[in-house]
């Protein structure tokens, strides 16, 4: 694995004085539930600053209310995060809830936890729940995926992909989906999605016989481990003046935030994944506790100079390019 900076630097004063666009979330159709920051992986790009000695995870009260906020708000979808979330102890017991209320269940999966002792039968757990799977595979060469995340990373995201389609994941007609996510190296926006995603399906077919549905583009986020080393490297100037000279108001309409609300694994509310590694919580209700009986439809969304990192160029979000 890397060998990260020791001292973090906090960007978040870097970040509060901001001209971003009010906002305020439309319905809310997503609850985004981080189940802790412990991780088999530590990415340089990684917003969570997720990693092997990570100690933090959901309770089992919290996580018991999860399923009561789906059915009490009637939350078409789940999405699940980390860390690694297949960690957690209570994860199967988490989607099978989910999946009883008819919820879809993303699960944002790192791939080589597929190859983890003890996690031999997740990719057909996984599968026979239907989940749909939002996987991280930052290019399709080994030298830049290993380069990023740790050797070896890339060799177990193959098999784990592999291991994926042979289960149907990625199939024409199977009714598995299969996404991967792509990060840039450094401080640069992300290609454009289309084109890139027909790079990955090429190559990665011809190299390795992987199929998969679509390719998600997403923007580094200046906050946490990724910002730190901007700062270290005295890039993080330039790399805000990048993220708002190519700002694209249109994607304000279409930034996440809109339609979900972030957990954290104490139960703790935020707009976004973003902020709430940021520690900047929402309006309303501050705990997962208040959700079932209160509807946040119309709030105000906290934001700061982050926030461009959603709306430069062609958008940034968890489903990938806002303009396409």
């Amino acid at each position: 694995m890397h060998r990260f900076i020791r001292s973090m630097h906090n960007t978040l004063p870097l970040l509060q004085t901001t001209d971003f666009p009010p906002l305020c979330r439309g319905k809310l159709t997503t609850l985004q539930v981080n189940l802790g920051y412990r991780c088999n992986q530590s990415c340089l790009h990684c917003h969570v600053n997720a990693g092997p000695n990570r100690s933090e995870t959901m309770d089992d009260a919290t996580l018991e209310l999860i399923p009561r906020v789906l059915k009490a708000r009637n939350l078409g979808t789940l999405d699940i995060t980390g860390g690694a979330p297949e960690l957690h102890t209570r994860f199967r017991w988490l989607v099978e809830e989910a999946r009883k209320l008819g919820a879809k269940v993303i699960d944002r999966c790192n791939l080589t936890i597929l190859s983890e002792p003890g996690q031999e039968d997740l990719a057909g757990f996984l599968a026979a729940q239907s989940v749909e799977i939002v996987a991280s595979l930052p290019c399709y060469l080994e030298q830049n995926v290993d380069g990023q995340r740790g050797k070896g990373v890339f060799e177990s995201s193959i098999a784990g992909l592999k291991k994926l389609n042979a289960l149907g994941y990625g199939q024409s007609g199977s009714g598995l989906e299969l996404h991967l996510v792509y990060n840039p190296q450094g401080p640069g926006l992300p290609p454009a999605q289309a084109g890139l995603e027909a790079a990955y399906k090429r190559e990665l077919q011809a190299r390795y016989g992987i199929v998969f549905n679509r390719l998600y583009t997403l923007a580094n986020m200046p906050i946490l481990r990724f910002g730190s080393t901007l700062v270290s490297r005295g890039q993080f100037a330039d790399y805000m003046q990048l993220l708002k000279s190519s700002h694209t108001p249109d994607n304000l309409q279409h930034v996440m935030c809109r339609e979900l609300v972030s957990v954290d694994w104490r139960g703790r509310l935020y707009d976004c994944d973003f902020n709430q590694m940021l520690g900047i919580p929402a309006a309303g209700p501050a705990t997962l506790a208040g959700l079932p009986e209160q509807d946040i439809s119309g709030q105000p969304i906290r934001v700061a100079d982050h926030c461009y990192g959603c709306t430069a160029g062609q958008g940034s979000s968890c489903g990938g390019a806002l303009d396409g």
